[in-house]
């Protein structure tokens, strides 16, 4: 079997980690094999949160609109009931936003929420 030696190829492996772990704590940034390491465990960490923030927003979103609906005197799941047989399709971002940002517009869809559900009962 021939011999490899590698040369630029490894240098350019190994910098590209090291360029990678720049910025973390002590031999994590300047040693290969523990640069490695931390540039891998950061990969899966990254990769778990990318799938985490989004239910983490969802959660946030849900919390906001359930805040709201308490100041109005509706629960969130007869708020989100009512807006279903109103034919209001909205979704749970948008609506946080209105309860933040715009309290007439959100009290409105609570107002035809309501309605909603007083004509189903």
């Amino acid at each position: 079997m021939p011999r490899v030696k590698r040369g630029t190829k490894r240098r350019a492996s190994r910098a590209k980690v090291l360029d990678r772990a720049s910025g973390f704590f002590l031999t994590k940034s300047k040693l290969h094999r523990s640069a490695q390491e931390a540039v891998e465990k950061a990969l899966r960490y990254a990769y778990v949160g990318r799938r985490r923030k989004k239910r983490e927003f969802r959660a946030l979103w849900i919390v906001r609109i359930s805040a709201a609906c308490k100041q109005a005197g509706l629960s969130y799941s007869k708020f989100l009931g009512g807006l279903k047989k109103a034919g209001i399709e909205l979704n749970r971002k948008m609506l946080s936003e209105l309860a933040l940002k715009d309290e007439a517009g959100f009290q409105a869809l609570v107002d035809k929420s309501k309605a909603a559900l007083a004509q189903t009962e």
